[in-house]
């Protein structure tokens, strides 16, 4: 008698139309008090960024790594401490991530307008703050053109419920250079 009250379930479970849409296993689960695992969202992270913005771009890792640490290194002089260490909690691996900002401590602007730009740098912080960004780019072998293309890669690839937050404070530190 058990047996067959068991078939029917089963028989029940297996041909009614949400059975279909979350699969009999895990039907007959929810139906005996087991719990079904949902799948859990992935967290934005550093690794999968660089190599979102890598593909989407057609760069090299190094120049994926060296652009975003641009970026986020010139956001993080736009944010508060705390901004930023909100930033650091919510996307594992942005702190090392910083440690690859290229080095340009020895690198003079080319041409009369890279001249000009040195010479404003020294009279505007938020001019040298651009004009770091733009050198920087530059050591990678990047077009300074490039900029707001790895700009909204890194918002692409944070476009998701986790990516929010974390997306709208990025944006807020680049706020200066994207306008």
């Amino acid at each position: 008698m058990k047996l067959q009250h068991l078939g029917l379930i089963a028989a029940a479970l297996v041909f009614t139309p949400q059975s279909h849409a979350e699969g009999w296993l895990d039907s007959l689960k929810s139906m005996f008090g087991m719990e079904v695992e949902a799948e859990k969202p992935v967290m934005p992270n550093v690794t999968a960024m660089i190599s979102s913005v890598g593909e989407t771009l057609g760069v090299s890792d190094t120049q994926a790594t060296g652009g975003l640490a641009s970026i986020f290194n010139y956001a993080k002089s736009n944010l508060s401490s705390e901004q930023f260490s909100g930033l650091t909690e919510s996307m594992p691996g942005l702190d090392g991530l910083l440690s690859s900002v290229p080095d340009i401590s020895n690198m003079a602007s080319e041409g009369q307008l890279g001249g000009l730009m040195d010479k404003a740098a020294s009279y505007s912080d938020s001019i040298a703050a651009i004009n770091a960004v733009k050198k920087q780019f530059e050591a990678l072998g990047l077009e300074p053109e490039m900029i707001m293309q790895y700009i909204n890669a890194a918002k692409a690839y944070l476009d998701t419920e986790e990516g929010k937050k974390i997306k709208d404070t990025l944006m807020q530190g680049l706020s200066k250079l994207t306008a």
